[in-house]
């Protein structure tokens, strides 16, 4: 059985599901919480599966471009309006709603090419025996969504 840790991250962010039938399809805001869970089969020379802040450092810079931020499919009528009003505070997702299960795999994505590349970020080092196992995002206190592959 693999040793897991988990880091959680606090994020602010607005957005619209275009394909949503009901209020969602109109501008509306999240407190999210982000939670990486990281996996390996053996520890590192300091008996860890990595630092927490390695995992922080890998992820601050990605996760801050959606903070305060406006999530939004690029095939919405109003993308572009949205992108001229804001600039930089758009995130684009393409042609598909931001949903947080879409959310979630989008950070999974970024996290695992992150590792994969092996940069070191500060002096931290996440170690090739690292793996992500899920990313949850949760929308509200009662509901999140996850993604692992």
């Amino acid at each position: 059985m693999p040793y897991r840790i988990a880091k959680s991250f606090e994020i602010e962010t607005g957005h619209l599901l275009t394909k949503h039938p009901e209020k969602c399809r109109f501008p509306h805001g999240h407190s999210r919480r982000v939670e990486v869970v990281l996996a390996a089969d053996t520890l590192d020379a300091n008996d860890m599966v990595c630092d927490f802040k390695a995992v922080k450092h890998a992820l601050a810079d990605f996760l801050a471009r959606w903070d305060h931020a406006f999530a939004i499919n690029t095939a919405d009528p109003q993308f572009a309006y949205f992108q001229q009003v804001y600039g930089e505070r758009v995130v684009p997702f393409t042609d598909t709603d931001p949903t947080s299960e879409v959310m979630a795999k989008a950070v999974f994505d970024e996290l695992t090419r992150r590792l994969a590349a092996r940069t070191p970020v500060d002096g931290y080092l996440i170690g090739q025996h690292v793996r992500v196992e899920r990313v949850r995002i949760t929308e509200t206190s009662s509901s999140w969504a996850e993604y692992s592959p």
